[in-house]
């Protein structure tokens, strides 16, 4: 029997450990972590100036900045989410912005700040400190000085930094902490804690798991909660930021179609064929004579203005929406980009443009600044706003020419333009052009509408204008080249008879198409002419535009104005 008992007290003593060990591995399993994750890692925090951002419900890689216990955020980040009327003017280190009956400028870095009005007539204040400034080349605008032309709310929280920010009104779904708790990382008892909520606290809903539902407390922390510390869902509105970016443009439009003829004038003596040009078209209620083109860096520009013109032109019943131009020989030596990037050279320009409208009594400007760069984008579009303000104010019609909508022009920002001009024009025309790889149609009706289609996608349809080509394209094509010269509806009917070429009609293109074999090459012609005119215009007639422009006046035959005199009627 004395053998026995310690043979019996190791066995119990061996089930005692074993169930100590396997109770261990229990609680181990099921015990909640008690190991805080480091917030400053969790929002990716470099450096105590650093805030991290949480944009709705998402925290996005783009950071604010703590400076002299103010929130500033890098002007590449106002504008992606905020606003991007702010304008870096890097060379003068100038911020200027640009509203519907104003500018005014802030010496970045300074207290100074200038009030303009639309006649850029300066009067300076002092702030109470910088609203901008340079931290290592990169311009940083104050949140508060940023809120007040954006629509947006923001909260600042510490400890760690932290912003949220909402950009619009949200309905979303809230409930309730029934229980102290833990949020933690993820979804699991063993993921680290990054913060604590109590009873009674309100969290939002982000996404409902098994177990596990991910959520945002009051302080903007992002991480999971179990599903039974949670209460009943309720759901809540978020009431909209206030409307504090500047929307007030109002548009010069007219309460008719416009039907507008580019006239080419290439030097004083073109001001004599106003009569010419304008003698065989019907319901033409715009002429835009070419009489401007930019000469330089810094704002100056060449003029063939005529007084008379204007009152001749006026005595047609026709306005005059002059326009200025950088494709001609006097512009070959600007550098757009040199231009419009200074303020101080874009308000030489806006000046002088007004002063000119005012001087002759324009009833509008035309802008036709082509082959703007990638890194123009930005100073055009800026250019587009301020020259708007002084228009705005004295009645000047203010007109933008845009190339057909690609991927390669969206910085023209036709969105943009949609909003602070009063009319945006689509050159409906050069979809094959000299320099061309290939022979094929200046405007086939494919062409025409994406046009007029993407960019109504954009801009007010009652703003859109689509210019029609009055020229074809004559090709010809020797082994792998090819070449071609733009000539006038005429000449080009008379190259058809010349050459006894048949014609046929060509339904992708909507165009009367002709080819034949020369001794040298092949030659091609799709023709612009009333029949290919009409289709274009039954196109904007379905997109219910402001109007049609055609280049240029004098290219056409007297039965295009038939069909564009039935537009304007809406037969």
């Amino acid at each position: 029997m004395k053998k026995v008992i310690p043979v019996i007290v190791a066995i119990v003593l061996i089930i005692i450990i074993g169930a100590a060990g396997f109770g261990a591995m229990l609680l181990e399993k099921y015990s909640y972590s008690k190991e805080r994750a480091d917030l400053e890692e969790y929002f990716g925090i470099e450096g105590e100036n650093d805030v991290p951002i949480i944009l709705h419900d998402e925290r996005i890689e783009e950071h604010a900045k703590i400076f002299d216990d103010k929130c500033y955020f890098d002007i590449a980040t106002v504008h992606k989410y905020f606003n991007d009327r702010f304008y870096e003017d890097k060379a003068a280190q100038l911020l200027v912005y640009a509203m519907p009956e104003g500018l005014w400028t802030v010496d970045i870095g300074t207290t100074a700040f200038t009030d303009l009005g639309a006649d850029f007539e300066a009067v300076g204040k002092v702030l109470d400190y910088a609203v901008s400034r340079y931290e290592d080349g990169v311009l940083y605008i104050e949140a508060d000085f940023v809120q007040q032309y954006s629509d947006f709310t923001y909260e600042l929280f510490t400890e760690p930094n932290r912003m949220q920010i909402y950009t619009e009104g949200v309905e979303r779904q809230t409930a309730p902490i029934i229980k102290d708790t833990q949020v933690r990382y993820q979804g699991g008892i063993k993921s680290d804690i990054l913060t604590e909520v109590s009873e009674g606290d309100n969290v939002v809903i982000l996404e409902e798991m098994e177990n596990w539902t991910k959520v945002k407390t009051q302080d903007s922390i992002i991480g999971y909660v179990e599903n039974k510390r949670l209460g009943e869902q309720t759901t809540e509105t978020l009431a909209p930021p206030p409307n504090n970016m500047p929307s007030d443009y109002k548009a010069n439009t007219r309460d008719h179609k416009i039907n507008l003829g580019f006239h080419g004038i290439y030097g004083v003596d073109g001001n004599d064929t106003l009569e010419s040009v304008v003698a065989q078209t019907k319901g033409l209620n715009v002429i835009s004579p070419t009489w401007f083109s930019v000469t330089d860096n810094e704002g100056a520009f060449s003029s063939y203005a005529s007084t008379d013109y204007v009152e001749r032109a006026h005595a047609m019943g026709l306005e005059v929406w002059a326009l200025i131009g950088n494709v001609n020989e006097e512009s070959a030596n600007v550098d757009m980009y040199e231009l419009l990037s200074r303020t101080s050279s874009r308000w030489n320009l806006i000046r002088n443009l007004i002063a000119t409208a005012k001087e002759y009594q324009l009833d509008g400007i035309n802008i036709d600044f082509e082959n703007i760069s990638l890194d123009a984008g930005e100073p055009f579009i800026q250019f587009i706003r301020e020259i708007s303000v002084p228009c705005r104010k004295y009645g000047i019609v203010l007109s933008v020419d845009n190339y057909v909508p690609m991927d390669h022009t969206d910085h023209y920002d036709r969105a943009e333009q949609g909003v602070v001009a009063d009319y945006v024009i689509v050159m409906g025309y050069d979809e094959h052009y000299n320099g061309s790889k290939e022979a094929g149609s200046v405007a086939s009706i494919g062409f025409v509408e994406k046009g007029i289609e993407n960019t109504v996608a954009q801009v007010p349809a009652n703003k859109v204008i689509n210019a029609l080509p009055f020229y074809t394209r004559i090709w010809e094509t020797k082994g792998t080249g090819v070449q071609s010269q733009a000539v006038g509806m005429e000449m080009a009917q008379e190259y058809v008879a010349n050459h006894d070429i048949a014609i046929r009609w060509d339904e992708t293109t909507c165009q009367n198409y002709g080819e034949f074999q020369s001794g040298e090459g092949f030659c091609q012609v799709w023709l612009e002419d009333a029949d290919s005119i009409r289709v274009k215009l039954n196109i904007m007639e379905k997109y219910e535009i402001g109007g049609v422009a055609a280049w240029r006046l004098g290219f056409e035959t007297p039965d295009v104005w038939n069909v564009i005199e039935d537009y304007m009627n809406g037969t």
